[in-house]
C-alpha cells in the first residue's frame, strides 16, 4: 500500500511539473505575417476616360 502511495505522489508531482502552468501567451500580431502578393503598380490605378469608352461602348 505504501509503495503505491509513493508512486501515486510521484506521478502527481511529475504531472504538476509538466502541466501545472499555462504556456506563455502568444499575441495575435505574432500569429501571422503580412507579405505583399505583388509589387504596387501605379499605372494600374490610373483612370483613362478614353480606355473606358473603348472597352464599354465600342
Amino acid at each position: 500500500m505504501a509503495d503505491s502511495e509513493v508512486t501515486r505522489a510521484s506521478a502527481e508531482s511529475v504531472r504538476r511539473e509538466r502541466f501545472g502552468r499555462l504556456p506563455e501567451r502568444i499575441r495575435p500580431e505574432d500569429t501571422f505575417q503580412e507579405v505583399q502578393a505583388a509589387p504596387h503598380d501605379p499605372a494600374r490605378d490610373d483612370y483613362n476616360d478614353d480606355e473606358w469608352l473603348i472597352r464599354n461602348v465600342v
